[in-house]
């Protein structure tokens, strides 16, 4: 009887990951590869299309210094160049965390973000993460390391209908992502888990105790990654962030402004 069971669970799973695989989004993988996503944030809500030419406000992995596109990989996904996609050792860590009682955290790589952002919804179930697993699978496949990095940082959310580096960068700081120094994208890569809970610091124009923790960590994985120096690390650990000064905006006038100040220059 036991065997019987276990023989129809694998012929159930296997069904089914055979039918979440031809749900995989190939085609737009695909051209992804070779193209763009622009973010278009229309009634409160973003949506992302593959375009051939390259978005005004596309931040060019290229183009930014080291520590700016590190800070995010020492946050979000220490591995990121070292694994297909899926990292098997923070899966584990977020299960035996959870286990000893901790809340379940999310193990989620960049390549899986990406996925999760462009392609599946928001809710939580073994369907979506097995569609969300194949699919990493098949980008890791298609895409470059870089590319998918580029991608990530230029789509993720950064706070409300705030989409991608370039925006965030000019909102918060006043600046283009590729002057940003390494305390200033911390500040960013410290955002991304919950953006519109993480911007408090923004909005007091002060570090909160929690971000200056974060961001300190972020400071001291570059070091340890030599992206900065020690003497770098005491430096920035010890220097104030200079917020923009603007009074926080309504969603519309937000956007309208960053495009008029941004492309002024």
């Amino acid at each position: 009887m036991l065997k019987k069971m276990i023989l129809l669970f694998i012929l159930v799973g296997g069904l089914l990951s055979g039918y979440l695989f031809t749900q995989v989004p190939v085609l737009n993988i695909n051209k992804l590869a070779n193209s763009y996503v622009k973010n278009e944030y229309r009634n409160e809500s973003i949506h992302y299309r593959i375009v051939h030419k390259r978005p005004r406000k596309w931040a060019s992995l290229k183009a930014l210094p080291k520590h700016v596109y590190y800070a995010f990989i020492v946050s979000e996904d220490w591995s990121f160049y070292n694994h297909q996609g899926v990292d098997l050792r923070q899966i584990y860590m977020a299960i035996k965390d959870h286990l000893n009682g901790e809340k379940l955290r999310g193990a989620s790589t960049i390549s899986q973000q990406l996925i999760k952002n462009l392609y599946t919804k928001s809710e939580r179930s073994l369907q979506r993460k097995v569609f969300e697993l194949f699919s990493t699978m098949y980008l890791e496949n298609r895409l470059t390391k870089d590319k998918i990095l580029e991608t990530y940082l230029n789509i993720i959310e950064f706070g409300e209908g705030l989409y991608g580096i370039t925006e965030a960068s000019w909102f918060y700081f006043k600046k283009r992502p590729d002057d940003l120094n390494p305390k200033e994208a911390a500040f960013l890569a410290m955002l991304l888990p919950n953006p519109k809970v993480y911007s408090q610091s923004f909005r007091d124009k002060e570090l909160t105790e929690f971000a200056n923790k974060i961001v300190n960590s972020i400071l001291n994985k570059l070091k340890v990654v030599k992206v900065i120096t020690p003497e770098e690390l005491d430096d920035y650990r010890d220097s104030n962030l200079s917020f923009e000064k603007t009074k926080v905006q309504s969603v519309k006038n937000k956007k309208q402004i960053l495009e008029d100040e941004f492309f002024e220059l």
